[in-house]
């Protein structure tokens, strides 16, 4: 494997803009993979690589939320439990059910998430005392939406933050940056686990994957920063871009 000096000017920056917009709205491994991939990574080592730099920077974007009371652990709690079962039901359902199946059902869902982003209207209270929300619904319902999209993530994954985000605002009424804070630590939570994996497999190429980490904390520190600063005024768009390359990404694999 030759990964020259002319690669590596064009995947630092890449996985710098993979942190930036994963830390505001989820989905930056659909920038930071197919960059591994592009340098002339073998699949395996670029999913362990990419997982070992998107969650180092991931660590630290969580670490901003946190330090802006953005995290809501009422909802962060249930759902890291509900998507680590989640994963592993997604990933036994991998060796069952084909890719196509789940490409199909997401070339639907996806357009209808567009819709909900457009309309969800979450109200501006961070406190789920203020929202009248009790704290048993909180506890069922977020367990069942880490559960829900840790199946997914287990079994196809790409959007798995932006997913989050989307049923935070939908269903139990957070604004977009507690939301967005929320499902960093749940993203956080399945990325170490993955990590872990990918380390006992001897997968993870630190030479490349350290260096890159720096760009991806860079990016993730920016972005978390901004959307801190600016709320559903940079979440929402950068939302609605990440499902759209989405959604172009599934179309192309489907045809």
């Amino acid at each position: 494997m030759d990964i020259t000096f002319q690669d590596l000017i064009i995947l630092y920056p890449l996985i710098f803009l993979a942190g930036f917009v994963d830390s505001i709205a989820g989905g930056g491994g659909l920038i930071s993979l197919p960059a591994y991939l592009f340098v002339g990574l073998p699949s395996h080592n670029a999913l362990a690589t990419n997982k070992l730099s998107s969650t180092i920077g991931t660590i630290f974007s969580t670490l901003r939320y946190a330090k802006g009371r953005a995290i809501v652990y009422l909802i962060a709690v249930p759902s890291v439990v509900g998507s680590l079962i989640g994963s592993h039901i997604g990933a036994r359902l991998a060796l069952v059910l084909s890719d196509n199946i789940l490409k199909l059902v997401l070339a639907f869902l996806i357009p209808l998430a567009a819709l909900i982003v457009l309309l969800a209207n979450p109200r501006k209270e961070r406190t789920l005392e203020v929202e009248n929300i009790s704290k048993t619904r909180a506890v069922v319902v977020s367990g069942l939406i880490g559960l829900t999209i840790g199946t997914y993530d287990g079994f196809f994954g790409p959007g798995t933050g932006t997913f989050l985000i989307i049923l935070y605002v939908s269903f139990l009424s957070l604004d977009h940056v507690s939301a967005s804070g929320t499902a960093k630590i749940v993203n956080l939570a399945s990325n170490i686990g993955a990590l872990l994996t990918f380390i006992v497999g001897k997968k993870v190429l630190y030479s490349i994957g350290l260096p890159a980490a720096v760009f991806g904390i860079a990016g993730n520190w920016l972005g978390s920063g901004l959307a801190l600063k600016k709320g559903a005024k940079i979440i929402k768009p950068v939302m609605l871009g990440v499902l759209a390359i989405l959604f172009a990404k599934i179309l192309m694999d489907l045809i």
